[in-house]
């Protein structure tokens, strides 16, 4: 059964459904605010929920996922006027730009990636019910929700009310009843995008959007809710408060929560200046190394960042993949007898992911599973085409339940140069040994080894992989 740390409870809990069928799982997640592209801190939040969604699929869960673009906010707004386009373009730029990047970094796409823009009419609806409710109160041609009718404000976060600071992206003002009261909807400033509303022309703010959108597309109540760490709060407190002011009932089952990425054990990010973005970093790395290293800590603790780490990173990829390399040409080699027993390995594997979809120790499984098989192709006579199918199996298993490809092409010398001509200057080398011409045999060793090749002489065979 599948555990999961749950920031509201803080404790891991068995996952249970509100499904009574215990197969339709409803997960909405927080996306960006699309202003520029995406950050590596950004890139890790996608890429653990994605392995999230994978391992929930091969469990037998039927995911209904829902994940936001916000799209109107003060800093696309500002980006728009600083470049001197409509706030429109500059948001769909980078929406466009993210789904590229998501797609680079073999993300699934969700069921829906529903815009605040596309969904003024569920905003404003939902706002009028928590008007309705006395949850939210207007001022000005703001409304603001009102955080002392919310039971239990600041059960996420743990933070005490009375010491809660304004909950929205703008100032305290004196309009608030409450220091803590968040904006529903603000009026718009001159030259700013609007919409007409019941309190005048104005926009969303910043909470309401994925309240509306989530209430819109899963229903009152969903099964799990994520985000990144900073989220916490004021975001998802207020998402809990107004939410549940509006149904009466619990908003989401499940918390889940990402770590921050850092710099110098500093939070990455946009406002801080520290950042690079996904693809800044993907001009030195492939996507896929990338990827790889992103799922290489546990998701909910703090990663740090550097190029060191991302190469050590694509190192282990490399063993993991000339293991793979190894056991495909093992197929077409001589046929025998032979057993493995991998089996603790692979269960390894699924207990890791199991327990709070700890991808840092299914790495560690994976590792220890290619240490144990590169062992036995140096020691095995000639295994048999039943042992190297199950082995490949095992392995791409793994492998696919992290989203990490085994045959994407490698950046290094070797990775353009085709395996027929490495297996052709192999044979060769072979038939110059046979023939004891062995300044040919290291001939063609040198000259692969040149172009990026390494051989490796073993029991079984010649084993060659790119560096």
């Amino acid at each position: 059964m599948i555990s999961i740390y749950n920031t509201l409870t803080r404790r891991k809990e068995p996952f249970v459904p509100l499904d009574p069928g215990g197969k339709t799982v409803k997960m909405y997640t927080c996306g960006q605010t699309v202003y520029n592209d995406i950050h590596m801190g950004n890139a890790r939040f996608y890429v653990v929920f994605d392995a999230v969604r994978r391992y929930m699929a091969y469990r037998g869960f039927d995911l209904q996922f829902m994940q936001n673009f916000t799209d109107i906010d003060d800093k696309i707004i500002a980006r728009a006027a600083q470049e001197g386009r409509a706030v429109a373009d500059i948001a769909n730029t980078y929406i466009a730009r993210t789904l590229e990047d998501l797609e680079s970094l073999n993300v699934w796409l969700a069921d829906k990636h529903p815009c605040a823009t596309q969904e003024i009419p569920e905003i404003i609806a939902m706002v009028e019910k928590l008007i309705a409710k006395d949850a939210a109160y207007e001022r000005g041609g703001t409304v603001y929700f009102d955080t002392t009718r919310a039971a239990h404000y600041g059960k996420l976060s743990r933070k005490n009310p009375d010491d809660l600071l304004a909950g929205a992206r703008i100032e305290i003002d004196s309009d608030k009843r409450n220091p803590a009261d968040f904006v529903l909807w603000k009026p718009a400033k001159a030259g700013e995008p609007f919409w007409e509303s019941p309190w005048g022309r104005g926009r969303p703010g910043w909470h309401i959007e994925c309240s509306a959108m989530a209430y819109k597309y899963l229903g009152e109540e969903i099964d799990i809710h994520g985000g990144g760490a900073d989220l916490i709060f004021p975001h998802h407190e207020n998402e809990i408060a107004q939410t549940e002011a509006v149904t009466g009932k619990p908003f989401s089952r499940y918390w889940m929560h990402c770590g921050i990425l850092t710099v110098d054990h500093k939070k990455m990010s946009k406002s801080r200046g520290n950042f690079q973005t996904l693809r800044e970093v993907a001009a030195r790395f492939p996507y896929d190394v990338i990827r790889f290293y992103l799922l290489s800590g546990h998701y909910r603790m703090p990663m740090e960042f550097g190029d060191e780490l991302i190469a050590a990173a694509g190192r282990g990829l490399e063993r993991i993949r000339n293991c793979y390399g190894a056991l495909k040409r093992a197929e077409g080699a001589p046929q025998g007898e032979g057993n493995a027993s991998t089996a603790p390995f692979v269960e390894k594997f699924h207990a890791s992911m199991d327990d709070d979809f700890n991808t840092a120790d299914a790495v560690t499984a994976i590792f220890e599973w290619v240490k144990y098989v590169n062992t036995g192709l140096a020691q095995w006579e000639s295994p048999s085409s039943a042992l190297i199918t199950g082995l490949l199996e095992e392995l791409t298993h793994m492998c696919g339940l992290l989203g990490i490809s085994l045959e994407e092409a490698h950046s290094s010398p070797g990775g353009n140069v085709p395996d027929a001509d490495i297996e052709a200057q192999i044979a060769a080398r072979t038939a110059a040994k046979k023939a004891r011409d062995f300044a040919e045999a290291d001939r063609i060793r040198d000259e692969l080894a040149k172009q990026g090749i390494l051989l490796e002489d073993t029991r079984a065979g010649v084993i060659w992989k790119r560096t």
